[in-house]
């Protein structure tokens, strides 16, 4: 059956190129806007869920695969969106989680982890075995391969228990090397066309060895490094007259594209670029939770105005950031300004890991509480809002809590939007 995904793949053979945006995050707000976005657009909606953030002991979010499903499938029944246009994909799916365990016990971990995803309907699994386990001596490419073959062979044969539709896959890493560049450092190591090729090459060696040639034939994409990532306060942008030789490469490979990982933040044109450049799967995660932080602050300063009993939601996701740091402290760097200044503001926005704390998400709904019982005078919404103080005296938006916030989100999916060829 071909998928959505396989006419964007197509189209950068036979026509102009499209691309896919692929949300990762598990905010209910980012994954309504890219529901509500889908709709307005009429096309399928792919949300991508990580490794550590959804696996079979739960993850960062508390969450199955399954429950995944049903957390994602329960927002598009309340927007009115068609269950059968969304598209799940798993990323970094390997060891990454258990890679301080020896090899057999992280790849068992591995293995079950692939079949949670597929058998709860992801369609879309990125194989990543790029990380070393922890009794790891002769780490090679060679390894990498084997093992994602290994784990293609698990995916494989639960779509065929089910049986369950086939899954398209995806390979690679941000960079040939394990570990890489890093987005502090002046300027990122693009991925050679050799190590692609070489990464190509070794991968269909281990899937042919293991019989699966049927399951090579839905790879469609590699995971390289174009010279796009971002730190806590910097932006690395495409240059695609750097990425150039890399872009060629693919074209000598009828059938695949790229996946850009970390596009988040990249300007409007430099997406497009990315897409006509044949990197057509564009992910995007902290710069929808940003922008979705950034909204509440706004919000939050207005209900400072307008309420004598605030939320004090800023204040509330500080204390939980203080008193639980293990989702920021080995991130942020500097003496105590600059660390408060990161935790808040911080392109890398690990604030994202917070929402769900129980104090947080009580203060967030006193916040939302608030401001729907008053009407938000236009002098505060122009101040603190000023886009979407435009869009409602324009007669585009409505005045209220939700429509602000998602209106943020979805200024942020509109860049995505002309970038994968939808305008």
């Amino acid at each position: 059956m071909i998928t959505y995904l396989d006419f964007v793949v197509q189209s950068h053979q036979f026509g102009p190129p499209l691309g896919i945006t692929s949300i990762c995050s598990a905010h209910p707000y980012v994954i309504e806007a890219a529901l509500r976005n889908g709709k307005a657009k009429q096309i399928p909606v792919l949300i991508e869920a990580t490794c550590n953030q959804v696996n079979q002991y739960g993850g960062y979010t508390g969450m199955t695969p399954a429950d995944f499903v049903r957390f994602v499938e329960a927002i598009a029944t309340r927007v009115g969106f068609p269950r059968e246009r969304i598209l799940l994909g798993g990323d970094h799916l390997g060891p990454l989680v258990w890679s301080n365990e020896p090899a057999a016990s992280a790849m068992a971990k591995a293995r079950t982890l692939v079949r949670a995803y597929v058998e709860a309907g992801f369609r879309k699994i990125h194989l990543d075995c790029s990380m070393p386990c922890a009794d790891d001596r002769d780490f090679s490419p060679a390894v990498v391969a084997e093992r994602a073959a290994e784990l293609a062979a698990e995916a494989e044969a639960a779509s065929q228990e089910a049986p369950l539709p086939l899954p398209r896959y995806v390979i690679g890493t941000e960079v040939p090397p394990a570990g890489g560049a890093k987005a502090e450092e002046d300027r990122l190591i693009i991925t050679r066309p050799e190590d692609a090729a070489e990464t190509l090459e070794l991968t269909q060696r281990a899937f042919s060895k293991r019989g699966l040639d049927a399951a090579w034939e839905r790879v469609m994409a590699l995971v390289v490094q174009p010279g796009v990532e971002f730190g806590d306060a910097q932006v690395h942008d495409y240059h695609r007259e750097a990425a150039q030789s890399l872009s060629h490469f693919i074209e000598t490979r009828p059938g695949w594209v790229y996946e850009a990982h970390s596009t988040d933040y990249q300007t409007r044109e430099a997406l497009r670029a990315l897409v006509e450049d044949h990197f057509a799967i564009l992910k995007v995660g902290p710069a929808l939770t940003f922008a979705f932080r950034e909204a509440v602050f706004a919000l939050a300063a207005i209900e400072e105005v307008l309420c004598d009993e605030s939320s004090r939601i800023v204040h509330a996701l500080e204390e939980a950031m203080l008193s639980n740091p293990k989702y920021w402290i080995r991130y942020y760097r500097g003496d105590e300004r600059t660390l408060a200044m990161a935790r808040r503001y911080s392109f890398s926005d690990r604030i994202r890991y917070y929402w769900a704390t129980p104090t947080v998400e009580q203060a967030f709904q006193r916040l939302r509480s608030n401001l729907n019982r008053v009407t938000i005078p236009l002098t505060l919404l122009s101040q603190y809002l000023p886009q979407q103080y435009r869009k409602v005296r324009e007669g585009r938006l409505m005045n209220t809590f939700d429509a602000l916030v998602l209106d943020k989100i979805q200024m942020v999916l509109e860049d995505y939007n002309h970038a994968c060829g939808l305008e």
